[in-house]
Order: C-alpha cells, then sequence, then structure tokens
C-alpha cells in the first residue's frame, strides 16, 4: 500500500485511509479512515478528510452508512478545508482555503470550490464550473457543466422557511443548467430552474424559472434580454453528442 510522498508536522492518518502515488499533505491534517486520496493529490495545512456527519437534537439531517470520500488524481484541496465521507471529487478540482463540502456530493473534474464555500449535502457539481468566494450551495441541488456563480451566490431549498412538516417533502435545491452564469450576491429561491446559457444579473433575486438563453435581473428577477450568442458556450443546437462546450476538444 502506498504511503504519502510528503507528510507535514503533526498529521493524523487513520488505519484503512488509501493513497494514491505522489500525495503530499500539509501539516496538521487529519485523514480519516474512510478516504481515497488518487495520485497527486495536494492537501494543505489543517484540512480535514472524510469528516462524519453529525446532527443536532432538533436537525432534520438524515444520517445513514457512508462510503469513503474520493478525491480524484491531481486535486487540490486547500487549507482548512473540511471534506466529508461518502463524497466523490473528481479528477484535477480545486477546492481553496475553508471550503466546505458535506457528504453525498459528487463534483467533477476541474471544478472550482471558493475560498469559504459551502457544498451542502447530496449535491451534483458538473465538469469545470466554478463556485467562486464565499457560494452557499444548498442542500439536494443539480449543478451542471460549465456553470459559473460568482461570490457570495446564495441558495435554498425550504419553501416554506423551516416552518409545517410539509417542508420535509417540499425540500428542493435549484437546478442550474449547462453553461449558466449566477452574477455575485444574486439569491435562488427553492426549486428554480435555471436554463442552459442563462446570466442572472447580481443581486437578483430568483423567484421562478429561467428560461434558456435569457438574461434576468432586479428583485424579484425579471427577463431583460437574450445573452448574446459570442458569449455563449453552448449556442442553441451547437453541442456535439456529448454536451462539449466550444472550443474544449482543443483545451
Amino acid at each position: 500500500m502506498n504511503q504519502p510522498e510528503h507528510v507535514g508536522q503533526d498529521c493524523i492518518i487513520e488505519p484503512g485511509a488509501v493513497f494514491g502515488q505522489r500525495v503530499r499533505l500539509g501539516h496538521r491534517v487529519i485523514v480519516k479512515r474512510a478516504v481515497v486520496l488518487e495520485d497527486d493529490v495536494v492537501v494543505g495545512d489543517g484540512a480535514i478528510l472524510g469528516q462524519e456527519p453529525t446532527a443536532g437534537k432538533t436537525s432534520t439531517l438524515r444520517i445513514t452508512a457512508l462510503g469513503p470520500l474520493r478525491v480524484g488524481r491531481g486535486s487540490v484541496v486547500g487549507a482548512l478545508a473540511i471534506l466529508y465521507a461518502g463524497t466523490e471529487i473528481g479528477p484535477e478540482a480545486f477546492v481553496a482555503d475553508g471550503a466546505q463540502i458535506r457528504e453525498r456530493c459528487r463534483i467533477g473534474s476541474r471544478v472550482v470550490v471558493g475560498h469559504a464555500s459551502t457544498v451542502e449535502n447530496d449535491t451534483v457539481v458538473g465538469d469545470h464550473s466554478k463556485l467562486q468566494t464565499g457560494v452557499y450551495l444548498t442542500a439536494h441541488s443539480l449543478v451542471e457543466e460549465h456553470v459559473f456563480l460568482a461570490p457570495m451566490v446564495t441558495t435554498t431549498n425550504d419553501p416554506y422557511v423551516a416552518r409545517t412538516e410539509a417542508r420535509h417533502e417540499a425540500r428542493r435545491g435549484p437546478r442550474i443548467r449547462r453553461g449558466a452564469r449566477v452574477g455575485g450576491g444574486a439569491t435562488l429561491l427553492p426549486g428554480v430552474e435555471i436554463g442552459v446559457e442563462a446570466l442572472v444579473a447580481a443581486g437578483a433575486v430568483v423567484t421562478r424559472d429561467v428560461p434558456p438563453y435569457q438574461v434576468v435581473m432586479g428583485v424579484p428577477a425579471r427577463v431583460t434580454r437574450p445573452v448574446p450568442p459570442a458569449e455563449m458556450l453552448f449556442p442553441p443546437g451547437a453541442a456535439d453528442e456529448h454536451g462539449q462546450a466550444k472550443g474544449e476538444k482543443d483545451a
């Protein structure tokens, strides 16, 4: 079994953790037993990998048995980041300092999760998507490939705002389709869909679905104009059967 190529001072590595080749751990890293780090993974100081979820007395969080945390080859995990068990991080992802990714998440290849961002449980983030500083991605969200979420974007999933038992069945995060962009400080209400290549302006409050290829802005957000074709990665009818973005094959 491989051992990390470099282990900083005061690291804790529990029995059962699995390491690929050339893995590097900073100082005071905690690696729990249910962790798989693939080749060339780099982990910053003070990160916690394979954290198990806990719940408060009044929490509705579902605690279940979890598989290992798996971090794909070439990924970087920043200082003080916390990654939970049961989550998969794709190859060449970048999880910045102080970010948190909860249990049962699926994070694609070359995804960026910015400083102090939180990805809550049971969320999917597609390949090449970027979450900038301070993004809050609520539980049960879907973010497709090549999505851009600007700093401080906030998403929600409870239409009853923690009142009535009906909220348990109604809970649903947003669906953000491929190529969509959401500007800084925007808020997405529970269950809204942001269409392919749509653009949500900074500070907007999205209360209803946003059509594909349209710009919305305001409180509440309303359609103002189409997205310029020159800004699109997925122009209508132009993506191939694999959903590749314009220019992606040559990257």
